[in-house]
């Protein structure tokens, strides 16, 4: 059995209603799409005027889950929460945390499809850790998201017939948890904007990433019994 899977990363506010009907018209074709963080037009300390316009569009496009990236953070709790407001689907942030240890994020989703059971997670690039000077002002706290990641694809990897990683870490730290771990089959990634044309394979783990500003779309097909990924990135359809 093949699964098809849809990928979006670093939009930056690119998802306009005419590409978001093109990815809409796509969609259908897919079992699954996750986008990859920087989706929204705000910048690291920005704070919209009101409901950031790319949640309403994802929501079309039946986006299933994303991570966040840093343009989706702050370091004030008010405007972080302002700038994921409208969100529809699961935001996900593994090592995210607030200052009393609270989880702002969940960091996994489950989700059931075709009689298969996926673990998705996810973990951005760290923006304020303890040990910075900003950790004063600031109302979270990031943990490293490598080894959030490796930890909890272990704690996913019993119960899922497939492991997906969202990340927003850049594609040398993608390559650094594939190298080390056995746990993730799928690395969708973001931050660093790279451009893989098709499924890079490292160790047990196939990595993706496509560019940035809408300019690709990533559409791969997951082998459940070979467990390989075929297909890449396809210009934004018109």
């Amino acid at each position: 059995m093949r699964l098809a899977v849809l990928h979006t990363n670093d939009l930056h506010g690119k998802l306009d209603a005419a590409r978001a009907l093109a990815l809409s018209e796509l969609r259908p074709k897919c079992d699954l799409y996750f986008d990859s963080g920087d989706c929204v037009k705000s910048g690291n300390l920005g704070v919209p005027l009101g409901e950031e316009p790319v949640w309403r569009l994802l929501a079309q496009c039946r986006c299933d889950a994303s991570v966040i990236g840093n343009r989706e953070t702050h370091v004030l709790a008010s405007a972080f929460r302002a700038k994921l407001a409208g969100a529809a689907h699961s935001v996900l942030c593994a090592n995210l945390r607030a200052k009393d240890g609270s989880r702002p994020l969940p960091g996994t989703r489950c989700v059931e499809v075709r009689g298969l059971r996926v673990g998705v997670l996810g973990v951005s690039v760290a923006m304020v850790t303890e040990r910075m000077a900003s950790a004063v002002a600031s109302a979270f706290l990031w943990d490293d998201p490598v080894s959030t990641a490796i930890q909890t694809a272990r704690e996913l990897r019993a119960g899922s017939d497939l492991v997906i990683a969202l990340t927003h870490i850049g594609h040398r730290a993608d390559r650094e948890i594939a190298e080390t771990t056995s746990d993730i089959d799928i690395i969708l990634g973001g931050h660093s904007h790279t451009v893989l044309q098709e499924p890079e394979c490292v160790g047990a783990t196939w990595v993706c990433q496509g560019g940035s500003h809408a300019r690709f779309v990533g559409r791969y097909e997951w082998d459940t019994q070979a467990r390989n990924l075929t297909g890449g990135l396809v210009p934004w359809p018109s």
